[in-house]
């Protein structure tokens, strides 16, 4: 396994956001996490990025323990995080924004290359790399965020609530984008209330519910059961 969680806590003050959360991610594919709002899922990605810390358990990537580091030896070690509301600079340009994301690279070379690799994949970005990033469709900045944290050249895609808020035009445009990433050899860690969607484009999937994992399996064999059909696919 790329990824290991391994009976993660974590605590908000007093108040248990995750009780004991073992989950896998392979070398290739997509891996995604549905549940209700507060079932965790966001804090186990945010625990992954080391920004919350466990109150007990331990992360693995690579072969190596990462849950003691900050954040940014977690992005140099090839993990990027795409957050919930994207989160993007609104004052700066498109092209801007995109080169944020490589600002722990020295590789000069390989900046310009995979910007332009961004811009394969978002040619709507390249039309707009001088545009100011508060002036774009949600669509496209979430397009931005994303583009963002491939200029980090990860090996590890976190990817939350990529869907939220975007027209259904726009979401099956995300949703091909995750695709392509994944099939050009970076792994992704979904997380996406829309849970139809999720497990049409997962692989393998977890179930979270109060902060434990109440189901996991592959994505289609997931998708047939009864419990996730009446819960989160309406029925």
């Amino acid at each position: 396994m790329l990824l290991e969680l391994r009976d993660i806590h974590v605590h908000y003050n007093k108040v248990a956001a995750l009780k004991g959360v073992s989950m896998g991610v392979p070398e290739g594919g997509i891996v995604t996490i549905i549940g209700a709002n507060g079932a965790g899922k966001s804090t186990t990605l945010r625990s992954i990025s080391g920004l919350v810390r466990l109150s007990q358990g331990e992360i693995h990537f690579d072969g190596e323990r990462i849950d003691h580091l900050p954040p940014e030896k977690i992005v140099a070690r090839g993990i990027a995080q795409v957050p919930e509301g994207r989160r993007i600079f609104p004052d700066l340009t498109v092209e801007e924004n995109l080169r944020t994301g490589a600002y722990l690279r020295n590789d000069k070379a390989g900046v310009e290359a995979d910007l332009q690799e961004v811009f394969g994949h978002f040619p709507r970005l390249k039309e707009r790399r001088t545009q100011w990033a508060r002036t774009l469709s949600g669509g496209e900045q979430q397009m931005v965020a994303i583009g963002r944290a491939l200029m980090s050249k990860p090996r590890l895609l976190l990817l939350d609530e990529p869907s939220m808020g975007l027209s259904p035009v726009m979401v099956q445009e995300i949703a091909r984008i995750i695709v392509e990433i994944a099939e050009r050899g970076v792994p992704v860690v979904l997380v996406e209330q829309n849970a139809e969607l999720a497990l049409r484009l997962a692989r393998f999937a977890y179930v979270l519910e109060t902060g434990n994992v109440a189901l996991e399996g592959p994505a289609q064999e997931l998708h047939e059961t009864d419990h996730v059909r009446r819960a989160y696919l309406g029925g």
